[in-house]
């Protein structure tokens, strides 16, 4: 059954229009009146109050009108499903170049990232700021929308305004390991480093944030503000990943 993302209060019975985008998908799909799909409306593009009470999970729904510019549908039946990982992981990631970042930002959704923020470091080949930055992360953020659709996840991860990385790391709240989301984990090549699967196997659900480099690493000085910010260094073994490749490995053992 089709899936689609809808930021809006939903509960049985209720009748309404689908957003732009959801419609678009249900009129290139050729769907007709009558018609069966899902509905969930967890995510950053509807936090509010009346977000944080809705009751999560999905939503059956029946098409009911096919208009040129607009579908309305008829809110049925909610099911308290959630395929959530474990913990939660939030990325901040040091954005690689070309396309390398909208699929980064899809397998990370599909691995059930919590959420995304893009960095610029000393090292950083895609330098983004302004509204080129903004234009990049709305695009980013439909990305994780239609991965959310497709892996069958009910929670759409925010993709955060990109960030110079000592900027955001200066944002932290002091810490000595553990912050907000959790435990602070820097991915480095550093020797004496734990590997990650070491600490998930004695950390079993615990949240955390990820950050991880761009091709080359961090610089040194980078490294060393990042661990006085309280982040632990870990590795992911003897092999040298690309930038991309290394984030969702992690991202996947940390799943």
């Amino acid at each position: 059954m089709p899936r689609f993302y809808c930021p809006a209060p939903l509960h049985t019975g209720d009748v309404l229009e689908l957003p732009p985008g959801a419609a678009r998908h249900v009129q290139v799909l050729r769907l007709q009146p009558g018609d069966s799909i899902t509905l969930f409306n967890h995510g950053p593009l509807w936090e509010t109050g009346a977000a944080d009470s809705s009751p999560g999970g999905e939503f059956e729904a029946t098409v009911t009108q096919m208009g040129r510019n607009h579908v309305q549908v008829e809110v049925g039946v909610h099911h308290e499903v959630e395929r959530e990982a474990v913990r939660a992981v939030h990325l901040a990631v040091v954005m690689p170049a070309n396309e390398r970042m909208d699929w980064l930002v899809e397998k990370a959704t599909e691995l059930g990232v919590a959420s995304i923020q893009p960095l610029i470091s000393e090292r950083s080949v895609l330098r983004l700021s302004g509204e080129r930055a903004d234009k990049k992360v709305a695009h980013w953020q439909s990305v994780a929308v239609s991965a959310c659709e497709q892996c069958g996840g009910n929670r759409v991860p925010s993709v955060h305004a990109v960030a110079p990385l000592a900027q955001w790391l200066r944002g932290l709240a002091p810490s000595s390991g553990q912050g907000a989301h959790g435990a602070r984990l820097l991915l480095s090549l550093r020797e004496g480093s734990r590997t990650l699967r070491d600490w998930t196997a004695d950390n079993a659900k615990a949240s955390a944030v990820f950050l991880s480099g761009p091709e080359g690493g961090l610089s040194s000085h980078e490294e060393e503000v990042a661990v006085a910010s309280g982040f632990s260094a870990v590795s992911l073994g003897a092999r040298v990943l690309r930038a991309e490749t290394a984030a969702l490995t992690a991202l996947a053992l940390l799943a």
